[in-house]
């Protein structure tokens, strides 16, 4: 019980540093300079460019109408930390503007780029924490509900939409349309790099003289799986084997420093590679189709 509390505390404590992040991006580089992006955060600042509304209560009011439909549309609602991330990122919008640093650069390029990483940064924790920040998400899922539609081209078009509405208000031109657009892939690149990066695999070929001291190595001092591979070495027409080694990008070095210690002839070739399944890895969770006998 005692873990279960401490485990909950610390998770809504994360997410709150997180959306004082995400919050603070907003307020000190992008809002000052009048740079918007996608997303009900996005749209609250064009119509705060627009009309004066505070950004705080337009956010609010935005996220409860998605959350109060789509707890209609769907039947059920959408969790706790979804409501959670959405009135503490209310407080955040309301209050953080009072905070007086604000971005000095001049250059509205670069305050793009590090608000959009920034963003991006505070939702990737918020994530991992198991909360979302609700808005386009719900939307997401509503059509999801009811057509084939991928939740990423409904991201892609409703960002695309409101970010191209800037040019609406009478003082914006297509620079700020750019600006918004750099704003969304600097957040979308750090969220995949957050979220994905330590999960990416290569697979490493290892072509060595001395695979069987390579191949142990490899196995049984570093706990890698290992495939071995006849090969034929056209040249000399020389029988060897190649090693072939799946592991994670951030222990790639790793391996790589074994084998070049066993032998420093070895040639190597990494190759990315898209996904990865089975023991060790991620699980397949896709589930076969059993056909219906009649």
């Amino acid at each position: 019980m005692h873990n279960k509390v401490y485990k909950t505390i610390k998770e809504y404590s994360v997410m709150a540093f997180a959306l004082a992040l995400y919050v603070f991006s907003w307020t000190a580089f992008l809002i000052p300079n009048q740079i918007t992006a996608g997303g009900v955060t996005g749209l609250s600042t064009i119509l705060n460019y627009a009309f004066g509304l505070p950004v705080s209560l337009t956010y609010l009011v935005l996220n409860v109408v998605l959350l109060v439909a789509g707890t209609i549309i769907m039947g059920k609602g959408f969790g706790f930390k979804t409501i959670f991330c959405v009135l503490v990122s209310t407080v955040y919008f309301e209050f953080f503007p009072y905070i007086p640093w604000v971005s000095n650069i001049e250059d509205n390029l670069i305050n793009s780029i590090i608000g959009g990483a920034m963003s991006g940064a505070g939702i990737s924790i918020v994530f991992t924490q198991g909360g979302s920040t609700g808005g386009i998400d719900i939307i997401a899922l509503v059509l999801n509900k009811f057509m084939e539609v991928q939740p990423g081209r409904v991201f892609m078009i409703a960002d695309f939409l409101i970010i191209s509405s800037i040019l609406l208000l009478p003082d914006k031109s297509i620079q700020d349309v750019v600006y918004g657009y750099v704003v969304t892939v600097a957040f979308s690149y750090t969220i995949d790099q957050m979220l994905t990066g330590s999960k990416q695999s290569v697979q490493m070929l290892i072509i060595t003289g001395k695979y069987q001291e390579v191949a142990d190595k490899l196995c049984f001092e570093m706990d890698k799986g290992v495939t071995a591979i006849n090969s034929l070495g056209w040249y000399k027409k020389s029988q060897s084997m190649i090693i072939m080694v799946v592991t994670r990008k951030d222990n790639m070095h790793e391996v790589m420093a074994a084998v070049k210690e066993t032998d420093p002839k070895a040639f190597l070739t990494v190759s990315t590679v898209m996904g990865v399944y089975g023991e060790g890895f991620e699980q397949v969770k896709a589930k076969s189709k059993q056909k219906k006998l009649s």
